[in-house]
């Protein structure tokens, strides 16, 4: 059996589950609310419009919401094998565990860029919408939106593979989306320190806050640096991602 005949039987099968509303939850809820709050505050006369209301609705949803909807969809998927003893019989099929892993991996990939399609749509039509209700007529920058976007997705990488690898590493879900959970609540905290390198969980909110940084104090960027941020995100992708992958199925291989 090949990769991509895996991955279109993997993809079937998470087909039948409720993970497609799953990601239209935490940009809907993140993207009114932010745009609504912000909404008040503008006039015809305002500038940095947009920056301002993806700002607004980045930060949550980058620090607490996207990782948080990440974590319930790395238990679905989990949970369709762990339920009637599936993981048994998907490693009864002629194909590496180590294979599996990685398909139901790319499979969680796919579901980390539908969500950030998602919000990105939801984001322009809430925009649009309080734009032409408040008479703004800034344009809107739609590759601003598309690098941050696409930021968002890169620097989230790791945090998922991550997410996955704990909940492969711990069978009952309980157990998974508790410490999963707990590690997610303090990046915050851990963002204004110097430790944040380190903790891929704060990656992404880490971006919506130099953002955040730029838009305020209209100095020089303190965006993200390549160097040593690069390197170690990618270190810590490729450990996580190995661990998740070594340890898939192998207490059902005994």
């Amino acid at each position: 059996m090949s990769f991509l005949e895996l991955l279109k039987i993997e993809f079937i099968k998470v087909k039948r589950g409720k993970m497609i509303p799953l990601i239209f939850i935490a940009p809907l809820l993140v993207v009114a609310s932010g745009v609504a709050n912000l909404q008040n505050y503008f006039s015809p006369e305002y500038t940095n419009a947009w920056a301002a209301m993806f700002i607004q609705s980045a930060l949550v949803y980058a620090y607490y919401l996207l990782p948080f909807s990440m974590i319930v969809v790395c238990v679905m998927i989990a949970g369709r094998e762990t339920g009637n003893n599936g993981i048994l019989k998907m490693l009864a099929l002629p194909v590496s565990r180590y294979v599996l892993s990685a398909a139901k991996f790319c499979v969680l990939l796919f579901y980390l860029l539908m969500e950030m399609v998602v919000f990105l749509v939801v984001f322009v039509i809430t925009g649009l919408i309080a734009a032409n209700n408040t008479g703004i007529t800034e344009a809107l920058p739609i590759m601003y939106l598309l690098k941050w976007c696409v930021g968002l997705f890169l620097t989230m990488l790791p945090s998922v593979a991550t997410i996955w690898a704990i909940t492969v590493l711990f069978e009952k879900p309980l157990l998974s989306v508790g410490l999963n959970l707990l590690l997610v609540i303090p990046s915050v905290l851990v963002a204004n320190t110097p430790l944040w390198i380190i903790y891929p969980y704060c990656y992404s909110g880490y971006l919506v806050s130099c953002s955040l940084h730029d838009f305020t104090t209209k100095g020089a960027s303190t965006g993200f640096n390549l160097f040593p941020f690069l390197p170690c995100a990618i270190l810590i992708f490729v450990l996580v991602l190995i661990m998740a992958v070594i340890r898939f199925g192998k207490k059902e291989m005994r």
